[in-house]
């Protein structure tokens, strides 16, 4: 196992979210989350179309996308055989109709259900240990060169560093990143816009994981 101390995560997200704030961009970005966790697969093409426009065009993702990345998107809080409305699933797939990743890979499973974030209030959410005690990789043929796990949104990010965690105990030798088409920003009051594409870490502090920005 792989001491969350030695873990941090590079991460890109490219919409922001917030759960109280009162102005248009904040109640823009929670019909954007509800589509999202609706896996309404009309506006997942289009946030994919504006994560590429921002990737490639701009350059404003950084280095996390590209044609030799093997996306790997983060599974659902209960195990599951069918993926059918799984909204991280269903991004990667998006993402990589648009060119972003040469595949989706989906062996990053859980076998054992975890609280569900979004439910949950701030003390009850899982841990990053509980996180990774959940989780399990399936093995895989050939080892990628780069990762990015892909989540659809990130907040505190301990699912996303307990993913890494996992995935570098089974491919050490990979480049490992992680997307998340949102992040949340529920300590502000408000945000004055709702695309905010931006790079960052996810790292452990000694008790929790920590997102910056």
């Amino acid at each position: 196992m792989i001491s969350p101390c030695e873990s941090s995560l590079r991460f890109s997200a490219c919409y922001v979210y917030s759960p109280r704030g009162t102005g248009p961009a904040a109640r823009g970005s929670r019909r954007l989350r509800e589509r999202l966790k609706g896996c309404d697969a009309r506006w997942l093409v289009r946030y994919a179309m504006r994560v590429r426009e921002h990737a490639v065009e701009q350059r404003r993702l950084g280095d996390f996308f590209g044609p030799n990345v093997i996306l790997v998107p983060v599974p659902r809080s209960v195990p599951s055989p069918s993926e059918a409305s799984w909204a991280a699933g269903q991004l990667a797939l998006a993402l990589r109709q648009q060119g972003l990743a040469a595949a989706v890979w989906t062996g990053l499973r859980r076998h054992r259900a975890v609280r569900k974030s979004a439910t949950a209030g701030s003390a009850a959410r899982p841990t990053v240990a509980e996180h990774y005690d959940s989780l399990m990789v399936d093995s895989l043929l050939l080892a990628p060169g780069r990762i990015v796990l892909v989540d659809d949104v990130v907040t505190r990010g301990r699912t996303l560093l307990a993913a890494s965690m996992r995935m570098r105990e089974r491919f050490p030798n990979a480049r490992l990143g992680a997307f998340a088409l949102v992040r949340t920003l529920g300590l502000l009051p408000d945000i004055a816009q709702l695309v905010d594409p931006c790079t960052g870490a996810i790292t452990w502090t000694g008790n929790d994981a920590r997102r910056v920005p």
